[in-house]
């Protein structure tokens, strides 16, 4: 017979996760923005746009650099709302320095999957 779980023992977090408490949590400044402008970028190791995303008023345009060329064609990304974390310090990726994070989730494949919003919402929104 196995014992029921103590409830003051907090449960161990699944392996592939570690622990962070909401103070580091809250320092992540995940917004939403617009794409203006998506161009390949064939400097890149591997596959990738460079994207230039309109977060309005105070961050202004930033640039992306995205692997995403499985499922999206630059031309259609042009107007889609996508979420980024804006607070990264910007990243060098050869001749191209991607200033925000455009975040994405694995398909069954492991091929990128864009995070934006399921309704238009104002550019610059916070995730909270």
């Amino acid at each position: 017979m196995t014992a029921a779980p103590d409830p003051n023992v907090p449960s161990a977090a699944p392996a592939s996760s570690a622990t962070v408490d909401y103070d580091a949590f809250a320092r992540v400044d995940i917004r939403v923005g617009t794409i203006t402008d998506a161009q390949p970028f064939p400097g890149a190791h591997k596959p990738a746009f460079k994207l230039w995303i309109d977060f309005g008023a105070p961050i202004g345009i930033k640039q992306s650099s995205a692997q995403i060329t499985r499922h999206y064609k630059a031309d259609q990304l042009i107007g889609r709302q996508v979420c980024a974390v804006v607070n990264l310090a910007p990243r060098q990726i050869g001749p191209f320095i991607s200033e925000v994070l455009t975040l994405g989730m694995p398909d069954a494949s492991g091929e990128v999957v864009l995070v934006r919003p399921d309704h238009k919402v104002p550019d610059g929104g916070k995730l909270f």
